[in-house]
């Protein structure tokens, strides 16, 4: 338990008025942070310990713990409840809710339906003053553009991949192969936006974005005792393009949203913004974008700050275990998205108005 300061733990439930820690247990599944419950004579918590890094300055416990503050006073109960933070050390705690993955299981529309239903609770809520306090979220895209230029970064950034490990050696073989991969990608997609009438520029207005979660998927979800799915994990929430939630949601690789419910869910989403018909446009468009972006992302083990966030959390020999799996992986999703296109009755096959 020496990953954690338990100083800081213990002072921190203190302050928040818990009860004396009674037993603190690691906890398995953080990939990015330490996690632990916390146990008091009388319940159970949720510690969690963030990664910082200078070359990583993103705020992740600030913006965990302000969306899961303004989400849970908005009376959204599918979410741990945010109890206290010690911003200086770097924790905070929250509601320990039992309960089991959902990995291995099958989606269905019940799961679909709890996921739209927690977008629709931040969503109804996004003209409140303390909505317009939330920041940005971590890679937030408002223009096509934005999509575009952030999924080159991130295929750029692999092409650097060093060592001289097999794997670090594959990796880098595969991250040339990517990028090829990805300019005809973007080809295709800036051509479909330009034939449908979809702009690269400018950012959608404020009317348009939405509350995210960001990372928005079953893979942050558990089921609780009582059945219904708790979502957990806003370490990147904001405001964003409701294209990006749409996207994201479909193209994480974990537990996988099945590709049939696009179309609903998409609309479902669409339909609590103005220009409805634009969002579906723009998510059908981006989904094979978001598909190499989630690719990119499986390999975030072979960059420098993606390693040492891993190693916050794991030991190297299992750092060098995901490397291998993640490659593997990276290469699956690769082929299978040259395979076959987007499944989806709402492609950008026609003029949007």
């Amino acid at each position: 338990m020496g990953r954690l300061n338990l100083q800081a733990v213990h002072a921190l439930a203190e302050r928040a008025g818990i009860g004396a820690a009674r037993e603190i247990v690691p906890l398995a599944g953080g990939a990015n942070n330490r996690v632990a419950r916390l146990d008091t004579e009388t319940d159970s918590y949720l510690v969690k310990s963030y990664f910082r890094h200078p070359d990583d300055p993103r705020d992740r416990l600030g913006a965990e713990y302000a969306f899961s503050q303004f989400a849970w006073n908005q009376g959204v109960r599918c979410i741990p409840r945010p109890v206290a933070c010690d911003m200086e050390a770097g924790l905070a705690l929250f509601e320990f809710i039992a309960g089991t993955s959902l990995a291995g299981c099958t989606i269905g529309r019940a799961e679909v339906d709890q996921a739209l239903a927690f977008f629709r609770g931040l969503n109804r809520s996004s003209k409140e003053p303390d909505a317009a306090r939330l920041p940005r979220a971590s890679e937030s895209c408002l223009s096509l553009n934005d999509h575009f230029h952030t999924v080159s970064r991130r295929v750029e950034r692999l092409q650097n991949i060093a060592g001289e490990a097999d794997v670090d050696r594959a990796a880098a073989v595969f991250a040339a192969d990517l990028a090829a991969a990805w300019e005809r990608i973007q080809a295709k997609a800036r051509a479909t936006a330009a034939s449908s009438c979809l702009p690269t520029e400018p950012p959608l207005p404020a009317g348009e974005r939405c509350l995210s979660p960001s990372d928005f998927g079953f893979h942050n979800a558990i089921r609780a005792a009582d059945g219904l799915l708790r979502f957990i994990d806003f370490e990147y929430a904001g405001w964003d393009d409701p294209a990006k939630l749409i996207c994201d949601f479909f193209c994480q690789p974990a537990v996988p949203a099945p590709i049939e419910w696009f179309d609903g869910f998409a609309g479902s989403v669409a339909n609590a913004f103005p220009s409805s018909g634009i969002h579906v446009a723009r998510a059908s468009l981006l989904l094979p974008v978001y598909r190499v972006k989630w690719v990119c992302i499986m390999l975030n083990e072979f960059l420098p700050v993606g390693g040492r966030r891993r190693g916050f959390s794991g030991t190297p020999e299992e750092l060098d275990a995901r490397k291998t799996t993640q490659l593997a992986k990276a290469k699956a999703a690769l082929a299978m998205l040259q395979l076959h296109s987007p499944v989806s009755s709402q492609l950008c096959t026609r003029k949007v108005a």
